[in-house]
Protein backbone atom coordinates (compact mmCIF):
# COMPACT_ATOMS: atom_id res chain seq x y z
CA UNK A 1 0.00 0.00 0.00
CA UNK A 2 1.39 3.53 -0.79
CA UNK A 3 1.50 6.68 1.51
CA UNK A 4 0.22 10.07 1.14
CA UNK A 5 2.24 12.05 3.62
CA UNK A 6 0.53 15.81 4.42
CA UNK A 7 2.69 17.79 6.33
CA UNK A 8 0.44 20.54 7.97
CA UNK A 9 -2.17 18.37 8.84
CA UNK A 10 -5.28 19.80 10.56
CA UNK A 11 -8.91 20.14 10.49
CA UNK A 12 -8.99 22.43 7.35
CA UNK A 13 -7.35 21.61 4.40
CA UNK A 14 -5.29 18.85 5.78
CA UNK A 15 -8.47 16.63 6.56
CA UNK A 16 -10.26 17.33 2.89
CA UNK A 17 -7.12 16.09 1.43
CA UNK A 18 -6.71 13.24 3.84
CA UNK A 19 -10.17 12.23 2.97
CA UNK A 20 -9.45 12.46 -0.78
CA UNK A 21 -6.59 10.46 -0.91
CA UNK A 22 -7.82 8.10 1.59
CA UNK A 23 -11.10 7.63 -0.54
CA UNK A 24 -8.86 6.07 -3.37
CA UNK A 25 -7.37 3.91 -1.17
CA UNK A 26 -3.60 5.80 0.26
CA UNK A 27 -2.76 4.92 3.84
CA UNK A 28 -2.81 8.49 5.39
CA UNK A 29 0.56 9.90 7.26
CA UNK A 30 -0.39 12.96 9.57
CA UNK A 31 2.44 15.26 10.31
CA UNK A 32 2.06 18.39 12.03
CA UNK A 33 3.47 19.41 15.64
CA UNK A 34 0.56 18.36 17.90
CA UNK A 35 0.73 14.66 18.93
CA UNK A 36 -2.67 15.19 20.51
CA UNK A 37 -4.85 16.85 18.02
CA UNK A 38 -3.42 14.67 15.45
CA UNK A 39 -4.31 11.15 16.90
CA UNK A 40 -7.52 12.89 17.28
CA UNK A 41 -7.71 13.56 13.53
CA UNK A 42 -6.29 10.23 12.57
CA UNK A 43 -9.03 8.31 15.01
CA UNK A 44 -11.89 10.25 13.14
CA UNK A 45 -10.38 9.37 9.86
CA UNK A 46 -9.79 5.59 11.29
CA UNK A 47 -14.14 5.62 12.32
CA UNK A 48 -14.32 6.49 8.75
CA UNK A 49 -12.47 3.08 7.38
CA UNK A 50 -9.48 4.98 6.85
CA UNK A 51 -5.79 3.78 7.10
CA UNK A 52 -4.57 6.83 9.13
CA UNK A 53 -1.39 7.52 11.59
CA UNK A 54 -0.19 10.93 13.44
CA UNK A 55 3.68 11.73 13.53
CA UNK A 56 4.86 14.82 15.40
CA UNK A 57 7.51 17.06 13.48
CA UNK A 58 8.51 20.63 13.31
CA UNK A 59 8.87 21.83 10.02
CA UNK A 60 11.31 23.99 11.42
CA UNK A 61 13.49 21.02 13.00
CA UNK A 62 14.61 19.17 9.84
CA UNK A 63 15.77 16.64 12.02
CA UNK A 64 12.30 15.90 13.87
CA UNK A 65 10.45 15.88 10.12
CA UNK A 66 12.69 13.68 8.65
CA UNK A 67 12.35 11.36 11.10
CA UNK A 68 8.32 11.60 11.06
CA UNK A 69 8.61 11.32 7.61
CA UNK A 70 10.98 8.02 7.73
CA UNK A 71 8.58 6.39 10.60
CA UNK A 72 5.60 6.98 8.63
CA UNK A 73 7.30 4.87 5.31
CA UNK A 74 8.23 2.18 7.65
CA UNK A 75 4.54 1.91 9.51
CA UNK A 76 2.51 2.34 6.79
CA UNK A 77 4.13 2.19 3.17
CA UNK A 78 6.39 4.11 0.68
CA UNK A 79 5.70 7.55 0.39
CA UNK A 80 4.10 8.01 -2.77
CA UNK A 81 2.56 11.57 -2.44
CA UNK A 82 4.32 14.59 -0.03
CA UNK A 83 2.11 17.23 0.60
CA UNK A 84 3.67 20.66 1.74
CA UNK A 85 1.41 22.64 3.65
CA UNK A 86 1.76 23.66 6.94
CA UNK A 87 0.15 27.49 8.04
CA UNK A 88 2.52 30.52 8.14
CA UNK A 89 3.16 31.33 11.63
CA UNK A 90 1.28 35.00 12.96
CA UNK A 91 5.07 36.31 13.09
CA UNK A 92 5.39 35.75 9.40
CA UNK A 93 2.50 37.54 8.79
CA UNK A 94 4.14 41.40 10.04
CA UNK A 95 4.71 44.10 7.86
CA UNK A 96 8.27 44.45 6.38
CA UNK A 97 9.32 47.82 8.68
CA UNK A 98 8.33 45.55 11.67
CA UNK A 99 9.64 41.95 11.00
CA UNK A 100 13.13 41.37 12.91
CA UNK A 101 16.07 38.94 11.21
CA UNK A 102 14.84 36.57 14.07
CA UNK A 103 11.24 36.68 12.28
CA UNK A 104 12.62 36.51 8.78
CA UNK A 105 14.86 33.44 9.79
CA UNK A 106 12.24 31.54 10.93
CA UNK A 107 10.24 32.43 7.87
CA UNK A 108 13.28 30.92 5.54
CA UNK A 109 13.25 27.77 8.15
CA UNK A 110 9.82 27.33 7.66
CA UNK A 111 9.03 27.56 3.43
CA UNK A 112 12.93 26.45 2.49
CA UNK A 113 14.90 24.40 4.86
CA UNK A 114 11.43 22.33 5.55
CA UNK A 115 10.51 21.24 2.07
CA UNK A 116 14.31 20.78 1.47
CA UNK A 117 14.53 18.26 3.98
CA UNK A 118 11.49 16.55 3.74
CA UNK A 119 11.12 16.56 -0.15
CA UNK A 120 15.08 15.20 0.28
CA UNK A 121 14.05 12.28 2.67
CA UNK A 122 11.27 10.95 0.02
CA UNK A 123 12.35 11.45 -2.86
CA UNK A 124 15.20 8.35 -3.16
CA UNK A 125 11.82 5.87 -2.78
CA UNK A 126 9.71 7.82 -5.45
CA UNK A 127 12.99 7.16 -7.50
CA UNK A 128 13.12 3.36 -6.73
CA UNK A 129 8.92 3.15 -7.13
CA UNK A 130 9.59 4.98 -10.46
CA UNK A 131 6.47 6.90 -9.53
CA UNK A 132 5.45 9.86 -7.16
CA UNK A 133 3.88 13.68 -6.30
CA UNK A 134 5.14 16.41 -4.53
CA UNK A 135 2.77 18.73 -3.87
CA UNK A 136 3.02 22.42 -2.48
CA UNK A 137 0.27 24.86 -1.10
CA UNK A 138 1.34 28.40 -1.04
CA UNK A 139 -0.38 31.77 -0.55
CA UNK A 140 -0.41 34.81 -3.01
CA UNK A 141 2.79 35.91 -1.56
CA UNK A 142 4.80 33.33 -3.20
CA UNK A 143 4.25 34.79 -6.43
CA UNK A 144 3.37 38.27 -5.82
CA UNK A 145 5.43 39.48 -2.47
CA UNK A 146 3.86 42.14 -0.25
CA UNK A 147 4.87 43.99 2.05
CA UNK A 148 2.34 43.52 4.60
CA UNK A 149 3.44 39.97 4.76
CA UNK A 150 7.29 40.34 4.78
CA UNK A 151 8.01 36.75 6.29
CA UNK A 152 5.65 34.85 3.95
CA UNK A 153 7.16 36.76 1.00
CA UNK A 154 10.35 36.36 1.44
CA UNK A 155 10.25 32.86 2.55
CA UNK A 156 7.70 31.85 -0.43
CA UNK A 157 9.51 33.53 -2.80
CA UNK A 158 12.56 30.78 -1.69
CA UNK A 159 10.47 28.16 -1.65
CA UNK A 160 8.90 28.77 -4.91
CA UNK A 161 12.20 28.78 -6.34
CA UNK A 162 13.02 25.79 -4.83
CA UNK A 163 9.43 24.13 -6.30
CA UNK A 164 10.46 25.61 -9.89
CA UNK A 165 14.12 24.00 -9.54
CA UNK A 166 13.01 20.88 -8.50
CA UNK A 167 9.96 20.69 -11.53
CA UNK A 168 12.93 21.24 -13.56
CA UNK A 169 15.26 18.59 -12.29
CA UNK A 170 12.16 16.11 -12.02
CA UNK A 171 11.04 16.58 -15.96
CA UNK A 172 12.51 13.39 -17.20
CA UNK A 173 11.49 11.19 -14.57
CA UNK A 174 7.69 10.12 -13.87
CA UNK A 175 7.47 12.26 -10.55
CA UNK A 176 5.31 15.60 -10.70
CA UNK A 177 6.05 18.53 -8.78
CA UNK A 178 3.33 20.90 -8.25
CA UNK A 179 2.35 24.19 -6.47
CA UNK A 180 -1.07 25.17 -5.86
CA UNK A 181 -1.82 28.98 -5.16
CA UNK A 182 -4.94 30.14 -2.62
CA UNK A 183 -4.34 33.81 -2.24
CA UNK A 184 -6.42 34.96 0.40
CA UNK A 185 -7.75 32.72 3.30
CA UNK A 186 -8.97 29.13 2.90
CA UNK A 187 -13.25 29.51 3.17
CA UNK A 188 -15.35 26.56 3.94
CA UNK A 189 -18.39 26.91 1.85
CA UNK A 190 -16.75 29.26 -0.65
CA UNK A 191 -17.33 27.67 -4.18
CA UNK A 192 -13.92 28.23 -4.80
CA UNK A 193 -12.12 27.81 -1.45
CA UNK A 194 -13.36 25.17 0.35
CA UNK A 195 -11.02 22.62 1.67
CA UNK A 196 -12.86 19.75 0.12
CA UNK A 197 -12.83 21.71 -3.68
CA UNK A 198 -9.27 22.54 -2.79
CA UNK A 199 -8.70 18.99 -1.97
CA UNK A 200 -10.34 18.03 -5.09
CA UNK A 201 -7.88 20.00 -7.18
CA UNK A 202 -4.73 18.55 -5.38
CA UNK A 203 -5.90 15.33 -6.45
CA UNK A 204 -6.57 16.68 -9.92
CA UNK A 205 -3.04 17.93 -10.09
CA UNK A 206 -1.72 15.15 -8.93
CA UNK A 207 -3.15 12.33 -11.38
CA UNK A 208 -3.35 14.93 -14.17
CA UNK A 209 0.07 16.20 -14.01
CA UNK A 210 -0.51 18.76 -16.67
CA UNK A 211 -0.01 21.94 -14.92
CA UNK A 212 3.19 22.64 -12.53
CA UNK A 213 1.11 26.07 -10.95
CA UNK A 214 -2.97 26.42 -10.17
CA UNK A 215 -4.46 29.09 -9.35
CA UNK A 216 -7.34 28.60 -6.72
CA UNK A 217 -8.87 32.31 -7.88
CA UNK A 218 -7.27 34.89 -9.74
CA UNK A 219 -4.50 36.95 -8.47
CA UNK A 220 -5.45 40.36 -7.02
CA UNK A 221 -3.02 43.16 -8.53
CA UNK A 222 -1.26 44.67 -4.86
CA UNK A 223 -1.23 48.23 -4.36
CA UNK A 224 1.90 49.38 -3.26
Amino acid sequence: MTTVAIIGAGRNLGEALARRFGKEGYSLALISRSQERLDALAADLQADGFTAQGYSANVRDPESLIAALDQAGQELGHIEVLSYSPLPQKEFLRPLLESTVTDIKAAVEFSVYGPVAAVHQVLQGMRFLKRGTVLFVNGGSAVQPVQHFAGTSIGFAGETAYIEMLAQAMKDEPIYVGQLIIPGAIIPGDEQKDPDVLAEKLWQMHTERDQFRVFATELEQQPY
